[in-house]
């Protein structure tokens, strides 16, 4: 096992790299545009399961790369940049094959377009961690394929073999001191073919990639120039906030617009319908303050009658009541034994509902005009959107321009199958048009909106038996779960949900590399309360429940819980070891002697093909816990930029430490969420934060997911070191340590 090392300071030496598996992509075409501009088609999706293995059709192409004539290189990044670093990281891929000056490097996301689709999922997405694991080979077969062309325009141009040539820093390079600058090749290079083969650099002759990098964007995001949803801005722009329903699905029953309307700036008051069956009341005015105020006066009835009132507290009773029966059949292994078990361990656990909450809460702008519209948000979903929006406005999709703005935070709430926020402010500017209003119109959702707003990362329980011998040897492990499918009712139910299993319910479970009998079953009840994917899915609750169980099967048997660990996970799973191996190897756990008063604790997760694993200690304050510091080891197989896996890791731990506090948690009673704001729902916050340092297995296999994989074992080790200190088990989320095991 080797570390890859690196610092705060760019351009730190990280070792050497075996070579990376190459994959062949499709054939690729190009146009010009004040300079050389590069296309690529990319495969479609597998639309369907019957669809896998057969023969996707490309997609339409569109422009990836322009190389200006003073050189500067623009990268069209084909995803959403909220915060996870993109916008360095995918330029980085294009610019290391390109051998381009970094400096004139510029990244832009890319607009709705059917070029811009993830090779792997045929949408135009950013999610599941997979934007560098998924456009690894594609974006370096661009700037590949842009290098060939820009020599094979250098040795028409110099006269020169083009084998003679060479490229180094924006310039191509060939004998006798001549040289040209890609700049001046551009428009050259333009006319040419693109080649259908080209040569990836191996990894060994690396310049940039693996090295730790400074975001492009950084001094632009510290002066404020980014260009955020919340921040843009049109001629006559006006602004929508909408009154929806207290109880998800409600309609209008009537509404009094006449002291909204008497409100200075307040230009219409509109009914349209939303995305759960209901209906909502749409306020439009000259600027956000004017539309909010006008909605506070707005007096609107409603009719809740024929949708389920949700109570979370009785919802939980029911839950547990319903794990303590088999449901459907996820993994089928004979748990026989555990009657007549020595020992057997009963646990059940609790997760509640989860808020997004990102820092920029919702915001979509529309412009109608009689040949189409233009929409300008942050979105994870281009291109869902993009035909949401389309059919909602009686639009085809080419007829819908999307543009792609940065976003404040998302962690999935801007990637909603329904296409939600979009949709909405398609229907406030439909009915404002047939209002008879020509102005485009932004929707805004407050940070209230966005709490009550549903879309929340569902409530599970979990129940698990598990039977031991004498010496702590697992006989038998009957596991059920308990929760809401997020993939019922949406495009992504045909592919992800099998035989009744949504596969995000039971990951982290289902495919845990411990080597025990385990018997997995799962229940999918029906909720009036809309669910989503949250940062790390379903591992925000599966990983807690096995990495605390792990650590309770472990003091049972009286093992280390380190050794514990590798001795379940055997020889099949090296890079779990390796990550748990180097965490324990930086933090110094077994070495170093804590203060009293201080516990370790330890936990190992894969999520998204990568594997995180947390050694921290805790300590009680106050008969209140504290985080004091975190150790993590990363196997995300090769590490583009380690600065963006660091900081994805270390945002990844406090929002996973988020979790285990206090008001962490989305509760309804009578069928109306109980949180509104940031005093009433908890998230974590720079105080919280620990001491962190995050430590990567050197790796030359091509990269993995980073996005989410920090968080699910931060929230178990925790635990386990509480329970290390107090000797109590935590089974629920938030923590409350006057109920444990």
């Amino acid at each position: 096992m080797r570390e890859l090392r690196f610092s705060q300071r760019p351009g730190v030496a990280v070792g050497d790299f075996a070579g990376v598996s190459r994959r062949g992509f499709l054939k690729t075409s190009a146009i010009a545009a004040g300079g050389l501009m590069l296309e690529m088609s990319l495969p479609g999706m597998m639309r369907t399961a019957s669809a896998q293995g057969a023969a996707a059709a490309p997609v339409v192409p569109s422009a990836f790369v322009h190389i200006a004539p003073d050189d500067t290189v623009t990268i069209q990044v084909n995803r959403l940049d909220f915060g996870q670093g993109v916008q360095t990281a995918l330029p980085m891929l294009v610019a290391e094959e390109l051998d381009c000056d970094w400096a004139k490097v510029r990244g832009e996301l890319a607009p709705a377009g059917e070029a811009y689709k993830d090779p792997m999922f045929g949408i135009q997405m950013t999610g599941g961690s997979g934007s560098v694991a998924h456009s690894w080979m594609q974006y370096r077969r661009i700037g590949a394929s842009a290098r060939a062309m820009l020599i094979a325009a250098a040795a028409q141009q110099l006269k020169v073999p083009a084998d003679q040539l060479r490229t180094e820093n924006g310039v191509v390079v060939g004998p006798n001191g001549k040289r040209a600058t890609y700049g001046s090749l551009a428009a050259k290079a333009q006319a040419l073919p693109v080649p259908a083969n080209v040569a990836l650099k191996d990894p060994s002759t690396f310049r940039l990639l693996g090295k730790p990098t400074r975001r492009l964007d950084a001094r632009a995001k510290s002066t404020g120039t980014p260009m955020y949803g919340m921040d843009f801005k049109l001629p006559n722009l006006k602004v929508a906030v909408v009154a929806r329903p207290p109880v998800f699905g409600a309609k209008v029953k009537s509404f009094d617009a006449r002291a909204a309307k008497a409100i200075k700036g307040v230009r219409d008051v509109l009914e349209i319908p939303d995305d759960r069956g209901g209906t909502a009341v749409a306020v439009i005015a000259d600027g956000y303050w004017q539309a909010k105020t006008g909605r506070e006066a707005l007096k609107a009835e409603w009719d809740t009658s024929g949708v389920e009132h949700v109570d979370t507290t009785a919802q939980l009773a029911r839950f547990k009541e319903l794990a303590k029966t088999p449901g459907i059949v996820a993994i089928d292994t004979d748990v026989s034994k555990l009657k007549g078990a020595p020992k057997t361990i009963v646990a059940e656990y609790s997760f509640p509902y989860l808020a997004h909450a990102p820092m920029e809460p919702l915001n979509c702008t529309v412009q109608l005009s009689d040949k189409g519209a233009e929409v300008w948000t942050g979105t994870q979903f281009q291109t869902v959107d993009q035909a949401a929006i389309a059919r909602t406005l009686d639009l085809k999709p080419e007829q819908v321009k999307l543009h792609t703005l940065m976003a404040g935070g998302g962690f999935g709430r801007r990637a909603v199958p329904t296409s939600d926020y979009g949709v909405e402010a398609a229907q406030v500017a439909k009915a404002w048009r047939r209002a008879g209003h020509r102005e485009p119109v932004k929707v805004i959702w407050s940070r209230e909106d966005d709490i009550h707003g549903g879309y929340y990362r569902p409530m599970y329980v979990h129940r698990a038996e598990i039977g031991v011998d004498a010496k702590g040897n697992v006989l038998a492990w009957n596991h059920t779960i308990v929760g809401q499918s997020i993939l019922q009712g949406t495009p992504f139910e045909k592919m992800m949900v099998k035989n009744g299993i949504d596969g995000t319910s039971v990951e982290g479970v289902s495919g845990t590399p411990y080597a025990v009998p385990l018997r997995l079953t799962l229940h999918s009840p029906q909720v009036n309360v809309p669910v989503l994917w949250w940062r790390s899915v379903g591992n925000t609750h599966t990983a807690y429940v096995m990495e605390t169980l792990i650590d309770e099967l472990a003091k049972n048997a009286g093992q280390d819980p380190v050794a514990y660990r590798y001795a379940l996970l055997g020889d099949k799973h090296p890079r779990h070891r390796d990550a748990l191996a180097l965490a324990v190897e930086r933090s110094g756990y077994g070495k170093t002697r804590l203060p009293d008063g201080q516990a370790w604790g330890v936990a190992v997760h894969e999520s998204f093909d990568s594997v995180v694993a947390y050694v921290v200690v805790a300590e009680m304050r106050n008969n209140a816990p504290r985080l004091v510091s975190a150790v993590a080891g990363v196997h995300c197989n090769f590490a583009v930029n380690p600065l963006t896996v660091a900081a994805q890791v270390e945002g990844a731990a406090l929002m996973g430490l988020g979790t285990t506090l206090p008001g962490a948690a989305i509760t309804l009673k009578q069928g109306e969420v109980e949180q509104s704001n940031f005093h009433q729902y908890t998230v974590a916050r720079l105080t919280d934060m620990p001491a962190i340092s995050v430590h990567v297995v050197a790796s030359g296999d091509a990269p993995t997911g980073m996005g989410e994989p920090g968080l699910p074992p931060l929230a178990p080790a925790y635990a386990n070191a509480i329970a290390a200190l107090t000797g109590k088990r935590l089974r629920a989320l938030p923590f409350d340590l006057t109920t444990t095991a």
